[in-house]
């Protein structure tokens, strides 16, 4: 069959689709960036290619395209697995290990030639990665926020006796103040 323009097609495609995700990747400063996700598109799209075009020819008799796609996930999700980093009490690069099994998938889309499927998928990951960025920064930075405060209560829930009497002394002398301060506002002074 040799060299078609369809084929260098479908891997220019892929190669340029999985760059778009690795230029948002690499300027958010993680560890898959453009190359990474470039060379992961190109592959899948070839190991498709190659499961749909060129294998099912070779091989006599019923074919089962679908065991390359698999193999080609079960791949990527190893190399995810890869970038993710799991420190005390956090895990960083899900994000990253998830737009590399996307890539694998848009590639996968050009390998089987469906192009407008594997351009839009593309596009709506990409915005969902700029857009959602900021919103999922604002709810860890309160769930941060609500996890210290937690703690800080809890700390105080095991105080010993000596240390809650002492509290409670201090917050009913506080409310006694409080109290007089209060009533001291309602007076007036009539001639």
């Amino acid at each position: 069959m040799g060299l078609s323009p369809e084929f260098m097609f479908r891997i220019i495609l892929a190669g340029v689709l999985g760059s778009i995700v690795g230029i948002e990747r690499a300027r958010s400063g993680q560890s898959a960036g453009v190359r990474t996700n470039m060379m992961i598109a190109v592959a899948s799209c070839m190991f498709t290619w190659l499961g749909v075009e060129v294998f099912s020819r070779l091989s006599p008799g019923p074919q089962d395209t679908a065991r390359i796609a698999a193999q080609v996930v079960s791949g990527v999700g190893f190399l995810g697995a890869g970038t993710m980093l799991q420190t005390k009490n956090k895990i960083r690069g899900l994000t990253t290990a998830a737009t590399i099994w996307l890539v694998a998938a848009v590639g996968m889309t050009v390998g089987v030639g469906e192009y407008w499927s594997a351009v839009f998928v593309t596009l709506f990951a990409l915005i969902a990665l700029v857009i959602l960025a900021p919103i999922s920064e604002n709810i860890k930075e309160t769930a941060v926020e609500r996890y210290k405060e937690r703690k800080e209560y809890e700390k105080h829930t095991h105080d010993t006796d000596a240390e809650k009497r002492k509290r409670m002394e201090a917050l009913k002398l506080w409310l006694e103040l409080k109290k007089d301060a209060d009533q001291d506002e309602d007076v007036t002074v009539e001639d």
